[in-house]
């Protein structure tokens, strides 16, 4: 999954750097807030809300579209955005205990294009 990367940035559809990850688990945003966890190809919200899935540099919306993309991601036939640079990373909050993890949807086919929750709005798990 992570192919020997100590940290992972996650970008929105314009390039802009939304998260980052350092511990193959947590997702966090640079103001220092938890935002997800990594559980296999699964991201989930801090409550236990499956918010997608992270494959191949990618993480996709439950509709398949693209909502995020990572240093490792590999073009999918759109040219990849230019990445913006990393803003500085604040001091952590520690993660919240996790809520009861949600029953994760079927997975659907992959979509060819943008989720409207891309960026920030991707961990907003009250939509």
């Amino acid at each position: 999954m992570w192919k020997g990367q100590m940290e992972c940035t996650f970008y929105d559809v314009d390039g802009r750097p939304v998260a980052y990850c350092d511990d193959e688990r947590h997702v966090y945003s640079f103001s220092g807030h938890p935002l997800a966890y990594l559980e296999g190809e699964s991201v989930f919200a801090c409550n236990g809300q499956h918010l997608g899935w992270w494959e191949r540099g990618w993480v996709r919306d439950h509709q398949g579209a693209w909502a995020l993309f990572t240093e490792s991601a590999i073009s999918e036939g759109l040219p990849l955005p230019a990445k913006h640079p990393r803003p500085a990373k604040a001091v952590k909050n520690a993660p919240p205990p996790r809520g009861f993890k949600g029953v994760k949807p079927v997975r659907p086919q992959d979509a060819f294009g943008w989720s409207l929750r891309s960026g920030a709005r991707f961990f907003d798990s009250t939509r």
